[in-house]
């Protein structure tokens, strides 16, 4: 329900996207022409604030907790920047809607914690509906983890006091294993989205690094006031680079190891002999 609506309300400007596949070309762009960027914002705004306007006239007659839940966390979000993720923002977003407010409290009874769960997930919804896996699988995997970290930043980006609050929030003592589960969540949607099916230890490091990637350059993100966030894409890159190296040290370590002895092959040699 989410997704269907974001390419149609929540488009970014062509100038204030982010860099890949075709974008690329935009990096060569004279000094001269970076103004230009900062056109975009209002247009970012606006087109927001019509998503907004849709969110709000799209639940049915009978809703679920669900579907108010879907339908309430942009709204919240978008108020959470003036009065944190509390009862006011919950209060105005059931208003907009025309949901009891005692109802829209039942969608959300972790409190301000479960709001932002809710936004987050608002936010892999339209992620995935932006860059579906058919259309990332045309992409080198560096391109696909970089493509699907800058939209989620865009994304983002209308609601950025918003998200200081919301990492405000997830900072405190009692939130941090929410907050651990939300950036696994994050990471994991991202690597499976990019076509990653490993199941051995692999799945597991690679969700780390890209956790610990995607959560520094929003801490870069947080403060960027560049033109189209220049500074926040060039931290990416240097980011994903490194990431790049390791991996490759790691293949290049893995395929000249030597056979050394094994535990478990000793013990199955033990139970299963060879005839």
């Amino acid at each position: 329900m989410v997704a269907a609506l974001d390419d149609e309300a929540m488009g970014h400007a062509a100038s204030a996207q982010w860099v890949s596949g075709k974008r690329k070309s935009k990096r060569r762009r004279s000094v001269a022409a970076l103004p230009r960027l900062g056109r975009a914002v209002p247009v970012a705004e606006r087109r927001c604030a019509a998503y907004l306007t849709r969110m709000a006239s799209i639940l049915p007659a009978d809703p679920t907790l669900d579907e108010i839940r879907a339908a309430l966390a942009p709204l919240i979000a978008a108020s959470a920047a003036f009065d944190g993720f509390g009862p006011a923002a919950l209060d105005d977003a059931a208003r907009r809607t025309a949901v009891d407010p005692d109802v829209a409290r039942l969608a959300f009874p972790g409190g301000g914690r479960d709001m932002v769960d809710a936004w987050f997930a608002d936010i892999d919804a339209r992620m995935a509906a932006k860059w579906p896996a058919d259309k990332l699988a045309k992409l080198k995997i560096r391109e696909r983890i970089t493509t699907l970290v800058e939209t989620r930043l865009d994304l983002l980006a209308p609601n950025r006091e918003s998200l200081r609050r919301a990492l405000a929030l997830l900072a405190l003592p009692g939130n941090a294993p929410h907050a651990a589960k939300l950036g696994w969540r994050a990471a994991d949607h991202m690597w499976r989205l990019a076509g990653d099916r490993a199941t051995d230890f692999n799945h597991y490091s690679k969700r780390v690094i890209l956790g610990a990637v995607y959560g520094s350059t929003m801490a870069v993100f947080l403060n960027d006031e560049s033109d189209g966030h220049a500074d926040t894409r060039a931290f990416l890159s240097r980011r994903i680079d490194q990431v790049m190296r390791f991996e490759s040290w790691k293949h290049r370590r893995a395929a000249n190891k030597p056979d050394r002895p094994s535990l478990a092959r000793f013990v199955g040699r033990l139970r299963y002999p060879g005839r």
